[in-house]
């Protein structure tokens, strides 16, 4: 996934909002709250960050191309960072930053979560 890829996907995402920052990365955000990082590497291919389950953190962490979280899983966040090839494929990224924006806004508040419509329930 190309960097204009990552953000374009971002974007594509419910209530997703887009911040340059920590040294010239993209962060997506939802309700405030961080879901997803690209930084620009040496290479064309984005380091892509993103919060995952515990499940998926303990497999995920030890696959070629992956690598907990530099900063966010060392204070015992379950964060994953794609850094090297081969990593994920393009499916399966898109599909861990969508459960990464999911879990995030699971973890606002419910009237933050309705507000942003994120919530089914519109009363």
């Amino acid at each position: 996934m190309t960097h204009d890829e990552f953000n374009a996907f971002c974007a594509s995402l419910p209530a997703a909002t887009h911040v340059v920052q920590w040294g010239g990365s993209d962060v997506w955000k939802v309700g405030g709250k961080v879901f997803a990082i690209a930084s620009h590497g040496a290479g064309t291919t984005p380091r892509v960050t993103f919060k995952v389950s515990r499940i998926a953190y303990e497999i995920l962490s030890e696959q070629p191309g992956l690598r907990p979280a530099p900063y966010l899983a060392s204070r015992g966040l379950s964060w994953i960072q794609q850094h090297a090839v081969p990593g994920l494929d393009d499916g399966d990224l898109r599909d861990y930053l969508r459960e990464s924006h999911r879990i995030v806004a699971a973890g606002l508040t419910r009237r933050l979560r309705r507000d942003l419509g994120l919530d089914g329930d519109p009363s």
